[in-house]
Formats: C-alpha cells, sequence, structure tokens
C-alpha cells in the first residue's frame, strides 16, 4: 500500500468537504434544517438554537466519493460503506424527524435501534459470506481464540454500543470530529500495517472529510453534524476495527467514546438507585463545561486524550 495513495485519498475527502461546506451550509438554512437545542442541556448552548444540522451529509459524500475513486471497490469496502452509510441513513431519519417536528428527539429508542440492528444484520451477513475470521485477538496478552458463530452477535453488540458512545460523544462544537479523525488516523495507520488497503483508503477518506468538515464545525460551529454524522462516524469505526481485526482493540483507540458511554450509564444507574448524579451533567464532556471550563478548552483536552490513546492502541498493536 503506497503512502501517496493513502495522502491523496485523505486530501481529495478533505478538499470535496471543503467544497461541499459552502453549499451545504446555507441549503440547509433555507430549508430551515435548524438544530433544536435540549431544554435541560447547559445554558450556554442555547445561543446555537438553530444552527444547521445534518452536516454529517458532507462527511458522507466525501468518503464515499474518495474511497470508491482510489479503492478496487471489493467486498471489504462495501462491508465498510454499508455499515457507515447504513447507519449514517438511521441517523438522517432521526435528524429529519426531530426539524420537521421541530423537536430534540427523532425516532423512539426501538425505531433507532431496529434500525441499527438491521444494518448490522447485512454487516455481518457480508461478513460471512466473505468468510471473515471469527478469530479475537488480546492485546497485551498476545492471546487469539475462535468464538465461532458467537461472533457476529458480539459483532452485532460492539456496533450497536460503539455507534451510540460515538453519537454521546458529538455534544460540543468539533470535538467529534476531532476525535474521529484522531481514531480513524489511528485504523489507516494499522490497515496499511496489516496490507489491507481498501481499509487504509476507508479509514483515510473519513479521516480526511471529518477534518474537511471540522474547518466549518470548530467553535463557533456554523454546522452541525446531526446524527446523520455521528452514526455514520461511529458505524464506520466499529467496521474498520472488526475489518482490520482489532475489535477489542477499539476500547484504547476509542478510549474518549467509550468513557463518554461510560459517563452516561454511570450518571443513570447513580441517579435511578441513590437518587444523586455522580457528574453534574452527562455525557461527561457537559459535566466539565459546568465546572468552568471553556467549550474550546474541554475539546483540545479530548482530542489531546485521544491522541495519547490512539498512540497507546498503536503501541498493543506493535505498530509503533
Amino acid at each position: 500500500m503506497e503512502l501517496k495513495v493513502i495522502l491523496f485519498t485523505m486530501g481529495v475527502a478533505f478538499l470535496l468537504a471543503l467544497i461541499m461546506g459552502p453549499l451545504f451550509i446555507p441549503l440547509l438554512r433555507r430549508l430551515k434544517f435548524g438544530q433544536t437545542i435540549r431544554t435541560e442541556g447547559p445554558q450556554s448552548h442555547q445561543k446555537k438554537q438553530g444552527t444547521p444540522t445534518m452536516g454529517g451529509i458532507i462527511i458522507l459524500i466525501a468518503l464515499a466519493i474518495a474511497a470508491l475513486r482510489f479503492s478496487d471497490s471489493n467486498t471489504e469496502l462495501w462491508i465498510l460503506l454499508i455499515a457507515s452509510l447504513g447507519y449514517g441513513l438511521v441517523g438522517f431519519l432521526d435528524d429529519y424527524i426531530k426539524i420537521v417536528f421541530k423537536r430534540s428527539l427523532g425516532l423512539t429508542a426501538k425505531q433507532k435501534l431496529i434500525g441499527q440492528l438491521v444494518v448490522s444484520a447485512v454487516v455481518c451477513v457480508l461478513l460471512v459470506t466473505s468468510n471473515h475470521s471469527t478469530t479475537l485477538f488480546v492485546p497485551v496478552l498476545d492471546v487469539s481464540f475462535d468464538t465461532g458463530w458467537l461472533y457476529f452477535p458480539l459483532m452485532t453488540i460492539l456496533m450497536l454500543g460503539a455507534s451510540n458512545a460515538v453519537n454521546f460523544t458529538d455534544g460540543l462544537d468539533g470535538l467529534l470530529a476531532g476525535t474521529s479523525a484522531i481514531a480513524f488516523g489511528a485504523f489507516t495507520i494499522i490497515a496499511m500495517n496489516n496490507t489491507q488497503p481498501e481499509a487504509a483508503i476507508f479509514s483515510a477518506a473519513m479521516v480526511g472529510g471529518v477534518l474537511g468538515f471540522l474547518v466549518f464545525n470548530a467553535h463557533p460551529a456554523k454546522v452541525f453534524m446531526g446524527d446523520t454524522g455521528s452514526l455514520g462516524i461511529g458505524g464506520g469505526l466499529v467496521a474498520v476495527a472488526i475489518m482490520t481485526k482489532a475489535e477489542l482493540l477499539l476500547a484504547v483507540i476509542g478510549g474518549v467514546f467509550l468513557i463518554e458511554i461510560l459517563s452516561v450509564v454511570i450518571q443513570v444507574i447513580s441517579f435511578k438507585t441513590t437518587g444523586k448524579r455522580v457528574f453534574r451533567m452527562s455525557p461527561i464532556h457537559h459535566h466539565f463545561e459546568l465546572v468552568g471550563w471553556s467549550e474550546w478548552r474541554v475539546v483540545t483536552t479530548f482530542w489531546a486524550a485521544g491522541l495519547v490513546l490512539a498512540a497507546l492502541g498503536l503501541y498493543m498493536n506493535e505498530v509503533l
């Protein structure tokens, strides 16, 4: 896998997102596709009311065009694209309902779960037909074991959990765009090390797409990615971890996303069992806002944490 192909893929996706931004943002504004801010969220976020959302379309289009342009379009690439675009479609429906009905909640939890399960099932069928290995590798311990048919329900659970963890992370300007670019950058290196060109190209295209989007999403954001982007990113992240056989390593490379969803779980369990909250607000990035950190400080701190965790993941994978 030549490095120049990876760099070209990343550059093309970046430029596509950069070009589409000024075209899509005014369109979203004219269509009144504005974000509805939760009333129970931080009061400082109320000024973001009406900011165009569903900008994740920009990321997913840039991803698809760049990945298809520079790859051989084999089964591996289609598994990755179906996971990302399929989850992105579920997010799109969620965003659309929020906007049309002017509410902060779109699809019901059951409807969203069904949509995610359908996409996960399609991915698992494609994994079976492509004879994907059902062996799991445990980093550090250097142990591998074959999970047999259990692999596919386990991967379905992983896709559901990790994609929603990524979704929870999308709460501050530029937070998810930056942390996901770092995570996909790590998987680009892993895929290149494994000589998996399609996975490397897909990951590089996602890096370029989210960085191009970040130009418009950095604080103060001119556009939000919405669930269209966050679920699409989440689905793609899990899929590339599966394809590169770094399923368990995702907990390290995507450690920021794991921390975010754990903060929500801890908060809910604590409040329901004791009536007390562990954090001022969950997900945890809101907690730091409410203790006095600026939004930009929270975002850059989480980016730094993501970078450290990605480097640790690469070290554990024996790439660094």
